[in-house]
C-alpha cells in the first residue's frame, strides 16, 4: 500500500484515482478516507485526479503516541500535497476535515490551492464560549469524553454516527452503510478518538477564515445533528471572502453518502467553475 512520511515520520496511508486536476479529500471525524466513496468515482469520470488519506490514527495509517492537534494534522494534509507534488488542487474536508483545510492554508498558504470546499464544517468555533453561545457546552464535552473511555458505542448512540439525524430526516441509507460507517469509529483506539476530538473543539478558526484567499463551497445539510449544525455552515460562508453557501433540506451530518448524487453534483458545479491558477 502507499504510504507518505510526514514531518515526524508517521506514515499516512493514500489511494488515488483518476487522471487531471487534483482533488485531495480530507475525511471526517472518526472515520478514514474511505468515507469518500461514493464521490470517487463521479469526481475521477468527471476528468480529476481524486486522492484519499488516512489522517493519522485513523484506518491504514500509523497510531504514534502524539500528534493529534489540528496545527499536526495540517501538516500531514501537507505532507501529502508535497509528497505528490500537488499544483492548481481542490481541497475537499468534511467535518473535522474542513477545519484541517482552513488550518492548512492559514501554516502553509495557497500556492497549491485553486479552490477549498467545507462540508459540513466543524468550523468557525465548536465550543461554547461567551462570544460563541450557539456553541456545544464544555460539560457535554465532557460527558462525551467519559463515554469515549467507557464504552465507544454508548458515545455513538448519543453524539454521532448512531445518534438522530446523522444521516437526515428523509434520507435514511443501509443499515450496512451505517453499520460500516460505525465500525470506523469502533476501530479507532478511545484515546485517539478523544484527543482527535479536543483538538478540532477547542480550535478557533474564526480569523483565519476571514484571511481565505481561494474560492470556497461550503456544503450543509439543514437536519444536521452530527455536532455541526446548520449555523455553523453559515458563519463559515460568511467569514470567507469569496465563497457560496449551499443547504441541501433534510440532509443531515452525512450529506456525502446520504444525498450523495445532489452532493456530486454541487461538487462537480464548483470544481468545474475553477480557472487554473
Amino acid at each position: 500500500m502507499p504510504y507518505v512520511k510526514t514531518l515526524d515520520e508517521t506514515r499516512l496511508f493514500y489511494a488515488e484515482w483518476g487522471k487531471g486536476r487534483p482533488v485531495v479529500f480530507s475525511h471526517g471525524y472518526g472515520i478514514n478516507g474511505d468515507m469518500w466513496n461514493y464521490q470517487i468515482p463521479d469526481i475521477a469520470a468527471a476528468g480529476y485526479r481524486c486522492v484519499i488519506f488516512d489522517r493519522r490514527g485513523h484506518g491504514r495509517s500509523d497510531r504514534p503516541a502524539v500528534g493529534y492537534e489540528m496545527d499536526v494534522f495540517a501538516d500531514d494534509l501537507g505532507s501529502v500535497v508535497d509528497h505528490l507534488d500537488l499544483s492548481d488542487a481542490i481541497l475537499v474536508g468534511h467535518s473535522m476535515g474542513g477545519g484541517e483545510i482552513v488550518r492548512y492554508l492559514t501554516r502553509h498558504g495557497s500556492a497549491r490551492v485553486a479552490g477549498i470546499v467545507l462540508s459540513a464544517p466543524a468550523t468557525p468555533l465548536v465550543l461554547k464560549t461567551e462570544d460563541n453561545p450557539g456553541g456545544i457546552d464544555p460539560e457535554s464535552l465532557e460527558t462525551s469524553w467519559a463515554l469515549l473511555k467507557r464504552d465507544v458505542g454508548a458515545f455513538l448512540a448519543v453524539f454521532t454516527a448512531g445518534g438522530p439525524n446523522y444521516w437526515g430526516v428523509d434520507h435514511a441509507v443501509s443499515s450496512l452503510l451505517s453499520s460500516w460507517t460505525i465500525q470506523q469509529f469502533v476501530n479507532t483506539p478511545p484515546a485517539i478518538l478523544i484527543a482527535t476530538n479536543k483538538a478540532f473543539v477547542y480550535a478557533d478558526y474564526r480569523n483565519e477564515l476571514r484571511e481565505i484567499e481561494v474560492p470556497a463551497l461550503v456544503i450543509h445539510g439543514d437536519a444536521d445533528g452530527g455536532g455541526t449544525p446548520l449555523e455553523n455552515g453559515r458563519r463559515t460562508a460568511a467569514l470567507i471572502p469569496d465563497s457560496r453557501l449551499v443547504v441541501l433540506p433534510g440532509a443531515g451530518h452525512g450529506v456525502y453518502a446520504s444525498q450523495a448524487e445532489r452532493y456530486n453534483s454541487e461538487l462537480l458545479s464548483f470544481l468545474n467553475s475553477l480557472d487554473p491558477r
